[in-house]
């Protein structure tokens, strides 16, 4: 019976191939992963630890924490850069993780998933990261379904483009200031308080971290389907789901409140804030199944009753990021856009730029550059005046 669930599994996994393909030098082939189920005492086994550095293949997650650039490579682990002088980043390490898809930088402990478990690294000497901790079992809706516990892993193979299957979906997948480092809008780790929030598909997961390098599991708290991202503000945690975004009170970070929903239609939605306002992404395509593509403006003022305040039509945006009077915004396939946000009823008339030759997913407005998550690497810019983005590197992905 194990071996025909096993096998039924198996199969299941392998038609579900991720979207995410690169192309190979001949244009009849690219690579994809193609899943397959392990049981999870196999997992457990696989390396896991700091290696010579590697030039990435894909881009997940970005994380900058004092002079790092920290960039995930999905299900594999993470590319770590000295960052100091962003026209030159330089590749020191890469952090060997399975199944890894976000991380979160506190009193230099590196946590990361690594498919059900959290781990904890100590990165006090970056050429020299020790694993100190590993918690068992906290993230248990990636298990897949049975009476034997299997997870997931990828594995990068080469196909003719003309005969394989291929499907849209996504991977299972910021914090500011002090001892904390800074994360994206597509975010899905963040800290707060010395609190680390960790959102899965339908919970939230609450970890005690005043003791940096011994993370302890409190609680997860269930959020409904469709749950995407999460952005900390002041003393708030705002949740990103496919239906809405949800208000939290972190006044106790031990014990988060729900304080309101803001409600949309189904979409993937990212979200960032600034000041009374939250900054909302609605988009179409991959999973996030039929709606718009759109900005919003959310006066969140009173966060008991979030209301919208304006919305602006967009070609397909996906993640976000504030600086001051200025909104940068990742448009997918059709570039990344620069706004004057000063007047919140005049966004849509107030673009700034419009690069639409790069393909982007993800930003964080950095304290020394913009940092942009593209298909074919890591973008950095000189954004001192956002309408005149200056390039000052690319960190390439490794072609096939």
């Amino acid at each position: 019976m194990k071996k025909i669930l096993f096998n039924s599994l198996l199969l299941l996994f392998t038609v579900a191939i991720l979207s995410q393909c690169k192309k190979n030098n001949s244009d009849e082939f690219e690579v994809i992963q193609i899943a397959k189920p392990i049981t999870i005492q196999a997992m457990r086994a696989l390396p896991v630890g700091i290696t010579k550095p590697v030039r990435a293949k894909k881009t997940g997650k970005i994380y900058i924490y004092k002079d790092l650039l920290f960039i995930n490579e999905p299900n594999k682990g993470i590319h770590i850069y000295n960052n100091a002088n962003p026209g030159a980043p330089v590749n020191i390490a890469f952090l060997q993780i399975p199944g890894n898809a976000d991380l979160a930088i506190n009193n230099n402990i590196l946590y990361a998933d690594s498919y059900v478990d959290l781990l904890a690294f100590d990165i006090s000497v970056i050429t020299n990261i020790k694993q100190v901790k590993r918690l068992n079992d906290v993230f248990n809706q990636f298990y897949t379904a049975g009476a034997q516990k299997y997870v997931v892993t990828y594995k990068d193979t080469v196909v003719n483009k003309s005969t394989h299957y291929k499907s849209d979906l996504m991977y299972a997948n910021s914090s500011y200031g002090g001892t904390s480092g800074q994360g994206g809008s597509m975010a899905r780790f963040t800290l707060l308080s010395d609190y680390l929030y960790a959102v899965g598909s339908n919970e939230l997961n609450l970890f005690d971290v005043k003791t940096a390098s011994n993370p302890t599991f409190l609680k997860n708290i269930n959020l409904g389907w469709g749950v995407e991202t999460i952005f900390p503000y002041e003393n708030k945690l705002f949740i990103g789901t496919n239906r809405g975004m949800h208000i939290f009170s972190a006044a106790d970070p031990s014990n988060p409140v729900k304080l309101s929903t803001y409600s949309h239609i189904f979409a993937c939605d990212p979200v960032v804030v600034q000041g009374q306002y939250a900054y909302v992404t609605l988009r179409t395509g991959n999973m996030c199944w039929q709606a718009s593509n759109q900005l919003e403006v959310v006066d969140i003022e009173d966060p008991t009753k979030p209301k919208q305040l304006a919305v602006y039509p967009m070609q397909n945006p996906h993640g976000l990021s504030v600086s001051a009077n200025n909104l940068f915004l990742c448009e997918g396939a059709f570039g990344i856009k620069s706004f004057n946000i000063a007047d919140k009823n005049k966004i849509g008339n107030n673009m700034l730029q419009h690069l639409s030759k790069i393909k982007s997913f993800d930003v964080i407005a950095g304290p020394k550059s913009l940092i942009v998550t593209g298909e074919d690497g890591i973008y950095q810019f000189d954004y001192s005046n956002a309408a005149n983005l200056r390039q000052l590197s690319l960190i390439r992905v490794q072609s096939y």
